[in-house]
């Protein structure tokens, strides 16, 4: 993985992303969206560690109490691509963290799909969270991607963000959201902040594609 001109700071956020060759789909079915899950579970994690290949067998290994090298505050993902918003929590961490789960998940995938060579565009990128307002706005962002491409017509349908998790709907193990919940006090205020943008940015997205391609 290419050397950054700008380092990862311990203690700051970055938003995180990265898509598929070509633009091509990385996740096929629902099925490849839990191992993806799985791997940010897993490699979030410092070590000792049994493998990530005997996981489903090490259920009750609390490998969870060893420090973690990021911490998740949501993520989302999407057919062709995904974004996480994550915190360093070590020298190196974001590096060794994204190096491992999308490496793991190649090899899954271009196991399990029968396909060699790559299978994300290039490095991942990266933007560092400057200020607070921008953390909360890049939460918000994340979670209303599959709304605005008109993955779901509601929200809290889609399965494979960490949205439904700050709402309660549902658990996820390795995602923290208090990072964000706490600049709201509860779930439903943080549902209000993402009701009152959700129309206007699929508003925005359609009129993108139509200056992109004004025949679609």
């Amino acid at each position: 993985m290419p050397l950054r001109s700008t380092p990862f700071v311990n203690g700051s956020y970055y938003h995180v992303y990265n898509r598929g060759v070509e633009k091509r789909k990385i996740f096929s079915n629902n099925r490849d969206y839990e191992r993806f899950l799985e791997t940010l579970y897993y490699y979030s994690h410092g070590n000792p560690k049994p493998k990530f290949s005997t996981l489903k067998r090490f259920k009750l290994v609390e490998f969870e109490k060893n420090p973690k090298i990021i911490d998740i505050a949501c993520y989302c993902l999407m057919p062709n691509h995904f974004h996480l918003l994550i915190k360093q929590q070590i020298d190196g961490g974001i590096q060794t963290f994204m190096r491992k789960i999308l490496d793991s998940y190649t090899r899954y995938y271009n196991t399990k799909h029968r396909r060699v060579g790559h299978l994300f565009q290039g490095t991942f990128k990266a933007m560092h969270i400057e200020t607070d307002e921008q953390l909360l706005h890049i939460s918000r962002y994340i979670h209303i991607n599959p709304y605005v491409s008109s993955l779901v017509k509601i929200l809290e349908d889609f399965e494979f963000s960490s949205y439904r998790h700050f709402l309660g709907i549902t658990n996820t193990n390795f995602c923290n959201k208090e990072l964000i919940l706490e600049s709201f006090g509860n779930s439903g205020k943080y549902k209000e902040f993402i009701d009152d943008h959700i129309d206007y940015a699929q508003t925005i997205e359609r009129i993108k594609h139509t200056l992109i391609d004004p025949e679609e």
